[in-house]
């Protein structure tokens, strides 16, 4: 091999390296984008664990996902009022009054469904908004117990 020729291994070896870190970071940067947002103002975030014990006290879920989504599995008691169509201020008022607490969870933090919806509650008034970003995944992962809805 020549010198001539090393010499364009080697800056094509940087070249590629350079380009897959770049690739690196893109995709690292476009997922993070794609996450549910941790917080909402206004709302307290749960863990898994706090929305069993609201759960078990009886309060109120909101699963904004999709009507097949929700047939196959939800958390048992949860009321359906899809982000997508349906989630509107007078329809979220006959599930829950603005001072009553409510819990609103979707598929986990790769949805923005109830980021959305929680969002959206507090800006219409809603004061007591528990807002479950780890969603269904992880209530089933945990062991909880899901309900469907057979055609």
């Amino acid at each position: 091999m020549k010198l001539s020729d090393t010499i364009r291994v080697n800056a094509m070896k940087k070249i590629l390296f350079s380009l897959l870190i770049l690739l690196f970071c893109f995709v690292n940067t476009s997922k993070a984008e794609n996450l549910a947002p941790e917080n909402i103002e206004g709302a307290r975030t749960i863990s898994t664990a706090t929305a069993k014990l609201l759960f078990d006290k009886g309060y109120r879920f909101i699963d904004v996902r999709g009507l097949d989504d929700f047939k196959i599995e939800h958390i048992p008691g949860a009321f359906h009022l899809p982000i997508k169509s349906g989630f509107d201020e007078l329809n979220l008022s006959t599930i829950v009054k603005k001072n009553q607490p409510a819990v609103i969870y979707c598929n986990g933090i790769l949805c923005m469904g109830s980021s959305i919806a929680t969002r959206k509650a507090i800006d219409w008034g809603w004061s007591n908004i528990f807002y479950y970003r780890e969603g269904i995944r992880d209530w089933k992962q945990q062991g909880y117990s899901t309900h469907s809805i057979n055609p």
